[in-house]
Formats: C-alpha cells, structure tokens, sequence
C-alpha cells in the first residue's frame, strides 16, 4: 500500500539490493512511479503566503513544534500548483465538468471532511460541526492536513481548522512499523494476549504523542504487570471484597471524614483538572494518564495507610463508621477513575462501572462526563458492590499465555 502522494525528486532516496539504480519512497521504501498524464490543478503556488501568515498567526496551527518547522520549512521553499485529477485510470469520483478525469484521492478525502459534515446540503448541520477543533492525523500524511486543505478551505472562504497535531511513527527496530517494510505487527498477536484495551492503554501511556516510539513486547509486559494488573485492577479487586466481606456488599455512607479522606478528594480534584487540561488542551494523552495512574496509586497509599482490615477487628460504632469510610473513600475513587479511563479503556472500565453498582444511582458510563468525574459522593451510598472477573489478570492466566 504506497501513500498515493506526488513527489517531488529533492524527496526521493536511492535503491539498493533488488531496487539498486531506482527512485524510492523515502516512507514505504518502495519504487516510485513516473507517469505522465492530462490533469487539471489547484493553484496551490499562489497561497504560500496566506498560509505563513496563519501559521504565524496562529503558531500553535501545527503541533508538535518539530511538525511545524517542517511545514513552515515546506512552504517557504514555494509551493507548485497541485494535480487534483487522475487520467489514466478510472475508479474514483468523475470530475464534475470532465468525465474523462476522475478527482485526485487525496482531494476526495480531503473534501469528505466538508462533505460528511453537510456542506452544499445543510448548512446548520454544517455550522455546528465545522471546522474540527483539532485533527489528530499521522506524521506522514502532514502535507495534506496543513498544507493542501487549508488552502483548499482558504479557496472557498471556509474556516480552518482550530489544531492539526501530527503523531509520530510506531517503530520496530528503529524502522516504521509497516506491512509493505516487513516491520508490521498483527495486532491480534498483541491482543490476544494482553487485551484490546490494555494494547490501547500502552499505545498512549508509553509513547508521547507526536513522537516516534519504539514498541516492546518485555515493555508492554513490564507495564501491564506494574500498573494495570498490580496498581489498578488489584485496587478495584480489594475494595470490592472488602466491602462484600465487611458489609454484605452494600456500600456504606462514609460518616468520619478525616484528613486523609480529604487529601484524597482534593488530590481527585486536582487529577481531573489537570487530566482534563493534559488530554484536552495540550493533546498529551501520555501525561493525562500518567496523572490518572499516580492517583491511583495514591488511592492505594491511603488504604495501606489506613488499614481497613485492622479497623475492621475493631466492632465499636466509631470502628464501623471509620471503616465504613475507608471503604467508601475507596469505592468513590474508583468510580472517578472509571469515567477517567473510560474514552481510553471502555471495556475495563465497565466492568468496573459494573462492580461498582454505580448505573443504578448515576446511570450509563458513557453518559459520564469527565469533567464532573472530581465532584465528589457521587457514587450514592447502598449501591451493590460486586466482585466481578479481575480487570487485567495476572499474564500467565490470561488466554494465549
């Protein structure tokens, strides 16, 4: 599969072995075709400066700052009007006024994001929907999102776009994972071993968006066993059979708040903030889960600190109220963490929604908004706790170990 790009020969890199003495793809390292063909074409030359201009305006246009140099770089150096159809073959969308053409595919998909949101067909639909406040896109197709489709937008008097932040490559062994390099990675190789959303998990958490990032079965191992299997799904597995054993599974009213109750809940206070500002804002899901997980494991702290299990020996009134909670500080964490994680790991955290009995009380997971996620006592007291199958079993266990 090639990146159906036009390339200039400045771009081009030498073959060798069996492409000895041919043109390659600096990306797919496979020969390029030279074609010579009746097209029609953008005036893409004449919107260089209009461009540095936005750019200039807008210097946070293009994220990361290393994928805006390259394009700033790119339209300095002058743009040359661009081929919006083919003529040598006919699959693909006529050209309107020549049907002897079809449109270019990468105009075709550019266009789709116009379309799809109702252009030319309904124009409040199309109000409301566009321009995307930010397009999230991989490095190696840049040109197309921040060069050639502002122009376009530019050209019909549309708005731009808020954002357009590249991501980087995954790389084995320092090359890009790629089928047509021989670098590629079924993805079921991975999941079905670790899980689907554990593989998601790992993709954000381990590399930072818009960098390349190597990937590593011994570091994908090493992290699931730290922090999901140990730190997260053991938290969620304690607290759920610690309230089954100690109260039938009916969570109990937290009725002692104490300073430590109160350090959890303005360190929740603060994970939500700025989750929310990492993910939302800045586009760096890797720090955004990084603050959800040191929460966890500060909500682990708490209940090592606390030790529910010694408070439980103690069956005055004031030892049942404080264990009743410890264990809803606990249980009401989780229930925060769940919604956090939820638009990375939608499988884990309705298990834990589930476990939690919060539906009843707070209805569907999906209709939980992150941003409400730090308002505290949501999770209403009496809801059926359950221990459930464990979130992420131990490696060893799990189905293709």
């Amino acid at each position: 599969m090639g990146c159906e790009e036009y390339k200039l020969p400045g771009e081009l890199i030498a073959g060798e072995g069996e492409y000895a003495g041919r043109q390659l793809c600096p990306i797919h390292k496979r020969p390029v075709e030279i074609l010579k063909e009746e097209n029609y074409f953008f005036k893409l030359s004449e919107y260089g400066d209009r461009l540095l201009a936005h750019y200039e305006a807008h210097p946070d246009f293009i994220q990361p700052e290393s994928a805006r140099n390259e394009v700033v770089n790119f339209v300095r150096q002058g743009l040359q009007d661009l081929s919006i159809s083919r003529s040598t073959f006919d699959w693909g969308v006529p050209v309107p006024w020549d049907d002897r053409h079809v449109i270019y595919v990468w105009v075709d998909a550019l266009l789709n994001y116009a379309t799809a949101a109702g252009y030319n067909q309904n124009q409040d639909t199309f109000e409301s929907r566009f321009p995307a406040d930010v397009h999230l896109i991989g490095k190696d197709i840049l040109r197309f999102h921040a060069v050639i489709w502002p122009a376009l937008l530019m050209a019909n008097g549309l708005r731009l776009p808020g954002r357009v932040v590249a991501n980087g490559w995954l790389l084995v062994g320092g090359e890009k994972m790629s089928k047509s390099n021989l670098t590629g990675i079924s993805p079921r190789d991975i999941t079905s071993h670790f899980g689907v959303d554990a593989f998601r998990w790992y993709l954000l958490r381990a590399i930072a968006y818009g960098q390349d990032g190597s990937f590593s079965w011994e570091d994908l191992a090493a992290r699931y066993t730290s922090e999901l299997a140990n730190d997260y799904g053991n938290l969620a597995s304690r607290v759920a059979a610690m309230v089954g054993r100690y109260f039938d599974g009916v969570l109990p009213e937290a009725t002692a708040d104490g300073g430590a109750e109160q350090a959890v809940q303005d360190a929740l206070a603060k994970t939500v903030a700025d989750a929310d500002r990492k993910i939302g804002d800045d586009v760096d899901f890797q720090a955004g889960i990084v603050a959800i997980f040191d929460f966890v494991k500060q909500v682990n702290g708490y209940i090592s600190e606390q030790e529910p299990w010694k408070v439980a020996k103690d069956g005055s009134p004031e030892g049942r109220a404080r264990l009743a909670t410890i264990l809803y500080t606990a249980a009401e964490s989780l229930r925060a963490v769940a919604v956090l994680l939820n638009p990375f790991m939608p499988e884990s955290s309705q298990r834990l929604w589930e476990s939690l009995g919060a539906e009843p009380g707070l209805g569907a997971l999906a209709g939980q908004r992150v941003q409400d996620a730090g308002e505290w006592g949501r999770l209403p007291a009496g809801s059926v706790i359950t221990k459930g199958a464990i979130l992420f079993p131990r490696l060893e266990d799990r189905p293709g170990a």
